[in-house]
């Protein structure tokens, strides 16, 4: 059986208590922190930048998962790598020179992701899958968390995964994944999901996230 990883995001988590949210993920079992970075621009939220990476790097040694929405990113990539962003994925519609994002990224020595939004074809990533590490699939509208799942997501998994074919290219899914829909998630062939309000408003913090990776008990 496949390692699945799960990321809550922290976007959901309350900021004045930062802490408490990394330790309440370690103390899950999940394995990733997923950092959702907005600028306003790309989509119409703003979040935290560098800084608020780089805080979280010093107090857990989970692996960090940048989730860049921002406009032209290639200006931004290295910021987020030095801040200690162990995977950085940046939006293939958010600018003309993705590829170039990409390409910095990994020669930081970071794992490189790129993500397609709702309305985006999952074949506009196959020119870039000889730099990827990971493909994001945006199954809500970016910008904002606590949104419902866009079911024809589980098609833009398949169709990823094919793509990817022997490739050792994991595929993410982020938003409105929760208890009802994961085993659906799983079974389309997803790696990771992103656990924003299904992970911090659960009041069983492990249970949840034993369900997210599909493990029954």
């Amino acid at each position: 059986m496949k390692e699945i990883f799960v990321a809550p995001s922290i976007l959901s988590a309350d900021f004045c208590e930062m802490g408490k949210a990394v330790a309440a993920i370690e103390d899950s079992g999940a394995q990733w922190v997923h950092c959702d970075v907005m600028d306003g621009l790309f989509v119409p939220n703003i979040t935290f930048g560098p800084k608020m990476v780089s805080d979280i790097r010093k107090i857990t040694k989970l692996t960090l998962d940048a989730h860049l929405m921002i406009v032209n990113p290639e200006r931004y990539v290295e910021r987020f790598a030095a801040a200690g962003a162990d995977f950085i994925t940046v939006h293939i519609e958010a600018g003309d020179r993705i590829r170039e994002a990409l390409e910095k990224i990994k020669a930081c020595g970071k794992k490189a992701g790129l993500s397609v939004k709702p309305n985006t074809p999952v074949s506009e990533i196959a020119p870039f899958l000889d730099v990827l590490d990971i493909v994001l699939i945006m199954s809500v509208e970016p910008g904002f968390s606590g949104q419902k799942f866009i079911p024809h997501a589980l098609e833009k998994i398949r169709e990823a995964k094919q793509l990817i074919g022997d490739r050792n290219i994991l595929v993410q899914i982020d938003g409105g994944v929760n208890a009802q829909n994961a085993a659906e998630v799983l079974a389309a062939g997803a790696d990771s999901i992103v656990a924003g309000n299904a992970f911090f408003l659960a009041a069983d913090k492990k249970a949840a996230v034993r369900v997210l990776k599909g493990m029954n008990n």
